[in-house]
């Protein structure tokens, strides 16, 4: 699974874009919002991915916050909708406001986003009104990008995304990524 990508931006279009990471390219599927995110061709960039293997083929997927990839792996949890429909969401709808759709069971924003008829909007709004409470909000500076990364990753590591916020909250913010995760780890393992 490839988690992030960082380097340089070789290629940029609103629906897809090619990061160099030490002399290797990897193309990804991005949103709108994600591709206006994004630098200038030729500049440093980071983007977090979600990989897709399907019978077809390879397929990676990329958004510019963390809070955005959430929102993605939340949307293709429901019935219905895969990756690429999940990526035209995302585009079509900013994350703050498909949460506010979401929370206010707004069908009707929803259904305006091509692709989404009147019934996958009542579904996505049945299907995820509840599980909000998983998503990591934007924060912004070194100090959030870190703290962000740490949360993914321990919730990747199988830990619940609440007690996982509430060790990287405990755990100093001055030490970088290795140091705020041997910190929360210590906390989630009952030691701290």
């Amino acid at each position: 699974m490839i988690y992030r990508l960082s380097g340089r931006l070789v290629e940029k279009q609103p629906s897809s874009v090619a990061v160099d990471v030490n002399g290797v390219a990897y193309e990804a599927s991005v949103s709108l919002a994600t591709y206006a995110a994004l630098p200038a061709v030729g500049e440093e960039a980071r983007i977090y991915t979600h990989m897709s293997v399907r019978e077809d083929g390879v397929y990676l997927f990329g958004f510019a916050t963390l809070e955005e990839k959430q929102l993605f792996l939340l949307l293709i949890t429901v019935s219905g909708i895969g990756p690429k429909l999940a990526v035209k969401i995302l585009g079509g709808i900013g994350p703050e406001q498909l949460r506010q759709a979401i929370g206010s069971s707004d069908h009707a924003m929803l259904a305006t986003i091509p692709g989404v008829g009147k019934k996958t909007a009542e579904r996505i709004v049945v299907e995820l009104k509840d599980k909000f409470d998983g998503i990591v909000c934007s924060e912004s500076g070194p100090a959030g990008d870190v703290k962000q990364d740490v949360i993914g990753a321990l919730v990747n590591l199988g830990y619940k995304l609440p007690d996982c916020r509430k060790a990287v909250e405990g755990a100093p913010a001055d030490g970088g990524f290795e140091a705020v995760l041997k910190s929360a780890l210590h906390i989630l393992s009952g030691k701290g």
